[in-house]
This record gives C-alpha cells, structure tokens and sequence, in this order.
C-alpha cells in the first residue's frame, strides 16, 4: 500500500465536488441538511488547487484535503475520503503527513467539524484540541508538536 498527497489541478474540482458529496452525505442528512448543490459549491465556491491535496493509494483517489493559510495559521479547509476508503486507517496516515508539514512549519491547524460527526473523535485522536461548539459545528485547533 503506497498513500501519497499530490498537488490537485484546477480541472480536478468538479471531481473532488461529487467527492465531498458522496463523503458527507451520510453526516449532513444525519442533521437534516444534505443539499447535493450547496454540497458542491462548499467545494467549488473557493476552490484554489495550490492548497489542495489529492490523497492516492496506490495510484487511486482516495481523498483530498485543503489546507489554506488563515493569517499564520493554517485552516484544514477540507478533508475528505470516498466512502469505498473509509475505515481502513487511510485517513489517520493522511492526517498525520499533513500534520508532519504543518509542524515542520511551526504552523497551528484550525478545523470545523459538524458536532454530530464521527469525525471529531477523529480529530481528538490526532490531537486537536476543542476551542469553540456552535449551532452545528465544533471548532478545534492543534498546535505544532516537535519531536522530543
């Protein structure tokens, strides 16, 4: 098994759209606010490739995340897997090379999760730590972690 976070390109958002789609459909109908565009458009209505990274295996797409600069900081925009590569620990191998860059850069990491998701035990295993609870998200932060 080879995981690798490549650069996106601009003509890989349309793609990565129905992605996000298929990868939060289960959490937002949960609450009652799956909406197929508004879905899509979360994606594409600040899509930038240059903070996007397709999550490979093997050659295959598995996922993407978007992590953008947020004054120094650094907001993970986006983190999603196809559905057909959840629960295989692919994601906590992603996280945690994205989470090796953003420490070599010093940089905290920022990220909203919908408050019924089971991502947020997710983000508490991988560090991150609560800082604000809203209507209908949770909102964490990591810090830099350095090596011992």
């Amino acid at each position: 098994m080879k995981l690798d976070l490549k650069f996106a390109k601009p003509e890989d958002a349309a793609e990565l759209a129905e992605l996000r789609v298929l990868a939060m459909r289960p959490s937002l109908e949960k609450i009652g606010r799956f909406d197929v565009e508004r879905a899509r458009q979360r994606l594409l209505g600040n899509f930038v490739a240059e903070y996007t990274r397709l999550i490979k295996l093997d050659g295959l797409l598995a996922g993407f995340l978007v992590q953008r600069p947020q004054d120094n900081d650094l907001l993970l925009d986006h983190f999603y897997l196809h559905p057909d590569f959840q629960q295989r620990g692919l994601g906590s191998a992603a996280i945690e090379l994205a989470l090796a860059e953003a420490d070599a850069l010093g940089k905290v990491i920022h990220v909203g999760v919908l408050r019924d998701s089971d991502a947020n035990r997710f983000y508490l295993r991988h560090g991150f730590v609560l800082r604000a609870v809203a209507e209908f998200d949770n909102y964490y932060l990591r810090y830099p972690q350095s090596d011992k």
